[in-house]
């Protein structure tokens, strides 16, 4: 996810409605080896709670734990134990990784993922963790001349396949209490869950086609737009930023974008427009 300054960088529809509704659980079966082949389930096996500590730090740390209805509650808590369990955090560039920085990253991607099946992390090898953005050398070549020009560029977020996701913890941290529609955990495992559905969720067409293409054709007007202008750069990061603001400005994105809001609630399983208004920010004990 790159970094854009005061433009929140990033924010999936997945398969639309009608056919399209078995979206993320679909494709993520498909995708997986038969060897892996298991009983599904969108429960969590039995897991420990978290501890009243644990509880108050996301609490006041993560406002979108807040809004979580008590019917999701337990069922959210035994998957961040559970990622907590089963996901490596590595930190990079001299990061030191704090278990307070684990809670908080397993927290928003669990949310995300909270109407899908309980496996939908079984291929993440890990995450790494960079104090801050992280430079990534790239390519491009020019499809005319074929020209190879070498370059990078600073990141807050990355990808890589359905092997790692790649994070800045200043962006997962400053993220996470904004709620502005910026949130790097949620476009990340947005990418990651595309990469498990083959790249087949940010290509459908229907509401998501258009949708992106109304947003292309607004940036090109020099409109402003409440979907993050660099969903424009291709249907996989309209996917991301689009989810970004699902989550964490439904009630906009519903009143603006129906029928996007109504293809990502049935690709994710869940309404978080109709989940109560995060409460304000307790004290810290």
């Amino acid at each position: 996810m790159p970094t854009t300054g005061s433009t929140a960088l990033a924010l999936l529809p997945w398969l639309l409605l009608g056919v399209l509704a078995l979206a993320l659980t679909l494709g993520l079966r498909l995708t997986r080896d038969a060897r892996h082949r298991r009983p599904r389930s969108h429960t969590t096996p039995a897991a420990a709670a978290l501890e009243p500590l644990e509880r108050s730090l996301l609490e006041t740390r993560v406002p979108l734990f807040r809004r979580i209805p008590p019917t999701l509650r337990p069922e959210l808590e035994r998957r961040i134990r559970a990622w907590l369990t089963q996901i490596e955090v590595v930190g990079c560039g001299g990061l030191e990784v704090a278990d307070e920085m684990r809670l908080v990253i397993a927290a928003q991607a669990c949310i995300t993922t909270l109407g899908l099946e309980a496996t939908a992390f079984e291929r993440l090898h890990g995450v790494m963790l960079y104090p801050d953005e992280f430079w990534v050398e790239e390519e491009d070549v020019d499809e005319t001349t074929g020209v190879v020009t070498e370059g990078g560029r600073a990141l807050s977020g990355q990808t890589l396949e359905t092997d790692r996701i790649v994070l800045s913890w200043r962006d997962v941290e400053d993220g996470a209490l904004r709620q502005d529609g910026y949130n790097v955990v949620v476009h990340e495992v947005v990418h990651y869950l595309d990469h498990m559905a083959g790249g087949r969720a940010s290509a459908q067409g229907g509401a998501l086609a258009e949708e992106y293409q109304q947003l292309c054709d607004a940036v090109d007007r020099g409109e402003e737009t409440l979907i993050d202008p660099y969903g424009a750069e291709d249907p996989t990061e309209f996917l991301a930023v689009s989810a970004e603001l699902f989550f964490e400005q439904p009630r906009r994105l519903r009143r603006q974008h129906p029928a996007l809001y109504a293809t990502l609630c049935e690709a994710f399983r869940l309404d978080p427009a109709n989940w109560p208004p995060p409460m304000s920010t307790p004290c810290p004990g």
